[in-house]
């Protein structure tokens, strides 16, 4: 069993470095890559902690942080997230998970947009055509993860990932990966994960179709001939994470958690997250963080945020969550979570 364990730390560390070498540049490549929703944080409670949560992840938003961290997530969960984006845009998320002991936990999740219709606008219509339009995210996954020992667990997740906009869509399918190991440095957990390995996205659709005169200096020629516009193909946003997660203090009625993430994404330049969690008889929780750490011209910044747990009639508890996060200039956005677990 060793073995194995040395073996899957040593493959998954070689395949990060491997990856983080060939997306190593002195270019940001911000704006780069297609679905750049796959990079909003899930959970109230991870996005308060400044998103410092590979190695915290102990919950079904294990899904979307580190798929590994679903061995940890006790019984069955089912988590409805809200999020308040910048420009009026709105995301929901929905992950169910369900813990089968020595078989590992397995787990769904869905994410879709709410943006809202829009004008379709011409040159020569500039208040519009009397048309409207729409712009769609979805991804959909199923996660898998296993605990090979008391310390050493691995998950996978693959998903479907869907846009669409307006008569055009792109879809692909990727994987995120993820290891947690509880080290025997007073149990701190060392974890590392890789999001959104997967297909490029190439737009297509009606939109792409036009009438192509191919020699407009001749006349009595055909010059409305069907064509289409040729589009790039972009990646996924590739993200990979390192952390550290250590509980200083452990009681009865006290737990403080600490957390330091090291981010490396393949459409921005390296920074660092860092936050804390503080439990009170596992009823209040309190949260803060602070996100993009060393990061220049980073509009992202310290997170806070609270949450409560009930429990109710026999095994079965509710948790609701609530996180703020500075966004600097454009302004701040709100998560609401709630998750039931049994």
């Amino acid at each position: 069993m060793k073995k194995i364990i040395y073996s899957t730390l040593i493959l998954v560390l070689t395949f990060t470095l491997a990856f983080a070498q060939t997306f190593k540049t002195n270019v940001s490549k911000r704006g780069t890559t297609a679905a750049n929703f796959l990079s909003i944080g899930q959970s109230a409670r991870a996005i308060s902690m400044g998103s410092a949560f590979v190695g915290v992840a102990n919950d079904v938003s294990s899904i979307y942080w580190n798929p590994a961290g679903l061995t940890k997530a006790q019984g069955g969960q089912i988590l409805v997230d809200y999020t308040n984006w910048i420009a009026g845009t709105k995301y929901n998320f929905f992950a169910v998970s369900y813990n089968i002991g020595d078989y590992g936990a397995v787990g769904v999740s869905f994410t879709g947009s709410n943006i809202g219709d829009m004008k379709v606008t011409t040159i020569e219509e500039p208040w519009g055509t009397g048309e409207v339009f729409s712009a769609t995210d979805m991804a959909i996954s199923l996660a898998y993860a296993l605990q090979l020992t008391d310390r050493f667990s691995i998950g996978f997740n693959p998903k479907f990932v869907y846009q669409g906009i307006w008569k055009m869509s792109a879809s692909a399918v990727a994987i995120d990966m993820g290891v947690q190991y509880v080290t025997p440095f007073d149990d701190a957990i060392l974890a590392m994960s890789i999001s959104n390995f997967g297909t490029k996205m190439q737009l297509l659709g009606q939109s792409n179709l036009v009438l192509y005169d191919p020699d407009p200096y001749t006349t009595g020629n055909n010059n409305k001939i069907p064509a289409y516009l040729e589009t790039k193909a972009y990646d996924l946003p590739l993200t990979f994470r390192v952390g550290i997660a250590y509980n200083p203090i452990r009681s009865a009625n006290h737990k403080l958690t600490i957390a330091f993430d090291a981010m490396h994404p393949s459409d921005d330049y390296e920074s660092v997250n860092v936050g804390f969690e503080y439990g009170f008889q596992d009823f209040l929780f309190l949260r803060g963080g602070y996100k993009s750490l060393f990061l220049d011209d980073s509009e992202e910044s310290f997170a806070l945020g609270f949450g409560l747990k009930q429990n109710l009639m026999g095994n079965v508890a509710v948790k609701v969550d609530y996180a703020y996060q500075d966004f600097g200039r454009l302004n701040n956005i709100q998560k609401f979570t709630l998750t039931v677990c049994f």
